[in-house]
């Protein structure tokens, strides 16, 4: 792949809130604060550079350093910790360029749940997010017999995690962010689901429930649902079990089998604590997320369906915002193409999106990506090996729905829905064409070459590996596995059957490539505010909360979408959103969150999730007053379009702020304070106060108070 080497300049100004969050978070600096980038175009050099320095001799590396500045021009945004510390090794040496990871399996002891915790710090201390599974922890109540006492579960441990996550300084003052997942068939689940309505607890956790498909069929028929954890080896023979009393244990499906009693199917054996109508643990999630935007919603057997190394992975966690499900010690590596950038024309009746361009960008940003595996400055061995050896990244796209407005399509319309399946679907083989090339260049992926032993699970998911001829015990390349028998790559051969066949005769360079990410702080800084990543624009003009080092409470930042920018540079310099003068209002194709429809959230997710062989985080916004009913069987709907996670957010002032907050809801909503001598006061959410020497929003001002934060950022 090549590319010329061109000067690009953008012809929508970049607005102030965009310029000062570069400034803040990716802008590198010395240690006393001296600017290295002079502007974004350094920054676009020095990333280029890091990246094109892995390249094997001077020739490429020159090459590569044009063709990498020039996709990083034309729409290629590597994620936050890549774009804040590749070449920045001179003045933050102990920093990662990979956004996420996951924790290794947590075992249920104190020794392991304090070692975990122990990488954790490790891992955010690097500027990497975390991710992991605490339902592998027995339930509060439970006996624990070295002590001689009961255990206080597994959400008592995640407060130590959530403590930790808070004190430890992330990179470039960025705050580290967790994600805890929990099964669903576990004792505590009604607790986890209901966390967050206490203030202040977990608020350095997001949340998300593991759903199997058995318990949706549960609600669906309206049937019982058991609650249930493992019995180890040792209970069973002290306590002579009859494990095979049914109104008393169940075996199922478990991530962790050494001690426990496992049956010939590799399932686990596990203690009924406690039976509930699974429609009212259904009810409980609904009303939770419809309160407190939490928990999310995993489909953890579609996770596992879909995974391209079903055959060496079982997945049980994420990354904090959900779209890379990973294995343990997983890592994820992002990175967006800025879709503004392709369309021709916009907002006129011959707006068009230049796929020829947008392929090259891929292309090139692909190489990018691989070349981050190589300086990824993980902590631990374990990532570092996971990363090398699978090198799986995940490419997405930022700004669909600010490019839906440029190309005059309502977001959620039929038009929409397949024009994000195209250009995601676009974006898939164009990927799959550079791994087959970047291995014939640089050699495959270690797994690729690996031999996996046929088991007996592994023929009872993919019945096509009997058919082919294979037995219980055979050997097989793991690049065989990959690229014919994974369900994804299946997918892809529909559309590229010659290229699914190299992949399998030679392996690829990396075992996943698409992957779509929230992509907030980069959509607004580098994107220029265009839509994050497949969501429409949160509003057109609204405000969003961030943290400033050395401020005692969020600041409130005005900022305009970049459609709205676009449109006012290009067509109408006076527009705006909702203005009664004719001359002045926007085209009815100016959709943003509060228009769009769940069902119309998850279409368009659906659309994208097809081609995208990881996942993808995506929120369904909705208005304050969204009436539950209409709520609350959007999960349901994900489910049956078969979505790997969903996640949901309604402003609610009673929870907690949000990132993102519409002027219109700070004005509706009033805050009361209590003063030192009793008496109370109240203020609009938007009205500004004077408080221990700092101007605050009242919303923020209240937040941090009731969530003890305050001063501590």
């Amino acid at each position: 792949m090549s590319a010329k080497l061109q000067v690009v300049t953008t012809d929508i100004p970049m607005q102030d809130a965009s310029l000062d969050i570069w400034n803040s978070k990716y802008q590198l600096k010395t240690k006393t604060g001296e600017p290295v980038d002079r502007d974004i175009q350094q920054t676009y050099q020095r990333v280029a550079k890091a990246l094109s320095d892995v390249e094997t001799n001077k020739a490429k590396r020159d090459q590569y350093m044009k063709e990498f500045v020039w996709a990083l021009q034309n729409g290629a945004i590597p994620a936050g910790r890549i774009t804040s510390n590749a070449g920045a090794e001179a003045h933050k040496p102990a920093t990662s360029t990979i956004n996420c990871t996951v924790s290794g399996t947590i075992q249920d002891s104190m020794n392991d749940i304090l070692e975990k915790n122990h990488e954790a710090g490790l891992t955010l201390k690097a500027g990497c997010g975390i991710g992991y599974e605490f339902s592998t922890l027995r339930p509060r109540g439970a006996y624990v017999a070295g002590a001689g006492a009961t255990t206080s579960g597994p959400l008592s441990f995640m407060d130590i995690f959530d403590r930790m996550c808070f004190t430890v300084s992330s990179a470039g003052g960025r705050r580290g962010a967790q994600m805890a997942t929990f099964d669903v068939h576990h004792p505590d689940v009604l607790e986890f689901i209901q966390a967050k309505r206490e203030d202040a607890r977990l608020r350095q956790f997001n949340l998300s429930l593991l759903i199997t498909e058995d318990f949706i069929e549960a609600v669906k028929n309206g049937d019982d649902w058991h609650l249930s954890f493992p019995v180890t080896q040792k209970e069973a023979e002290d306590e002579g079990l009859d494990l095979a009393d049914a109104s008393q244990f169940v075996y199922r499906d478990f991530p962790v089998q050494e001690g426990y009693v496992v049956n010939d199917e590799g399932k686990v054996a596990c203690r009924i604590y406690r039976t509930l109508k699974a429609q009212l643990i259904w009810d409980t999630i609904m009303t939770s997320t419809y309160d407190y935007a939490e928990p999310g919603f995993i489909l953890i057997d579609k996770v596992n369906q879909m995974n391209n190394n079903w055959f060496c992975e079982e997945i049980r966690a994420t990354n904090p915002c959900g779209e890379q499900p990973l294995p343990p010690y997983g890592s994820c590596l992002l990175g967006s193409v800025n879709l503004t950038k392709f369309v021709e024309n916009p907002f006129t009746d011959k707006a068009s999106f230049n796929y020829e361009k947008y392929r090259q960008v891929v292309g090139i940003f692909t190489r990018m990506l691989d070349n981050v595996v190589e300086i990824n400055g993980l902590p631990l061995a374990e990532q570092r090996h996971e990363i090398m050896n699978k090198r799986r990244h995940g490419m997405g796209i930022l700004g669909l729905g600010s490019t839906l407005a440029m190309l005059r399509m309502p977001y959620g319309s039929d038009e929409s829905v397949q024009f994000t399946e195209e250009v995601v679907r676009e974006m898939a083989v164009e990927g799959w064409r550079q791994s087959l090339a970047l291995a014939d260049e640089k050699g495959p992926a270690p797994i690729m070459d690996e031999e996996f032993e046929i088991t007996p699970k592994m023929l009872a998911w993919r019945p096509q590996l009997a058919e082919d001829g294979y037995k219980l015990g055979d050997k097989v390349k793991g690049r065989i596995l990959h690229a014919k028998y994974s369900n994804y790559m299946q997918r892809i051969a529909e559309v590229e059957p010659e290229l699914v066949e190299k992949l399998a005769e030679k392996g690829g360079r990396f075992t996943h490539h698409t992957s779509i990410a929230p992509t907030g702080t980069i959509s607004l800084s580098l994107a220029n505010n265009a839509s994050n990543g497949i969501e429409p624009s949160f509003s057109h003009h609204y405000s969003r909360n961030i943290i400033r080092e050395g401020r005692k409470t969020k600041e409130k930042v005005d900022v305009f979408s970049f459609e709205l920018l676009a449109y006012r540079h290009l067509i109408n310099g006076g527009a705006m959103p909702f203005s009664d003068d004719a001359d002045k209002k926007l085209p009815e194709y100016f959709t943003t969150s509060d228009d769009v429809t769940p069902k119309q959230h998850v279409d368009i997710q659906a659309a994208a999730q097809k081609w995208v062989d990881s996942s993808i985080s995506k929120t369904a916004n909705v208005p304050q007053d969204f009436a539950y009913p209409d709520f609350k069987d959007i999960y349901m709907y994900a489910y049956e379009q078969g979505l790997k996670g969903c996640t949901t957010f309604r402003f609610n002032p009673e929870a907690f702020q949000g990132v993102l907050v519409k002027e219109s809801d700070l004005e509706n909503t009033l805050y009361e304070f209590t003063l030192d001598d009793g008496s109370k006061v109240t203020f609009k959410g938007n009205e500004q106060i004077e408080y221990d020497g700092e101007i605050h929003t009242a919303a923020n001002l209240f937040d941090a108070l009731k969530e003890g934060t305050y001063g501590k950022y």
